[in-house]
């Protein structure tokens, strides 16, 4: 959608569930192979008792909500806010959902951020701010 029409209140949503496969792939790409990702065993250890999600794969559908549904392609990226409120797990199906906070000077957009496990439950709140470019 372009500028004009984006309205206060909009919202965008995408749903993925995640997999083993997603979590080996995630580690290898970002280097990030802490053992609470990876090893049954240690994760045991923890307070979560099994393997969690990285916390920026999980909010990686943050930025695919916004740049595929509101406000849509076109969307740059300024900052984000983010504050993980409860662990995903291996299988966990999570919602991204963006809504229109505020639109303001130079085609900046204001969104709530927030995703949603399989429970309804909020995994990750916030807040981003992006350009729209077209």
């Amino acid at each position: 959608m372009k500028f004009e029409e984006i309205e206060v209140g909009q919202v965008g949503e995408l749903s993925k569930t995640f997999t083993e496969r997603d979590i080996e792939q995630f580690a290898e790409l970002s280097l990030d192979t802490n053992p609470v990702h990876l090893d049954e065993a240690y994760a045991a250890t923890t307070p979560f008792r099994k393997r969690i999600v990285h916390g920026v794969l999980s909010a990686s559908l943050i930025s695919a909500a916004l740049a595929t549904r509101c406000p849509g392609p076109g969307s740059l990226y300024l900052s984000q806010e983010l504050s993980f409120t409860k662990p995903v797990f291996i299988g966990d199906t999570l919602t991204a959902r963006v809504k229109v906070l505020e639109k303001l000077p130079k085609r900046t957009v204001v969104m709530e951020t927030t995703v949603l496990n399989q429970a309804g439950e909020a995994v990750i709140t916030g807040k981003a701010t992006l350009r729209k470019l077209g």
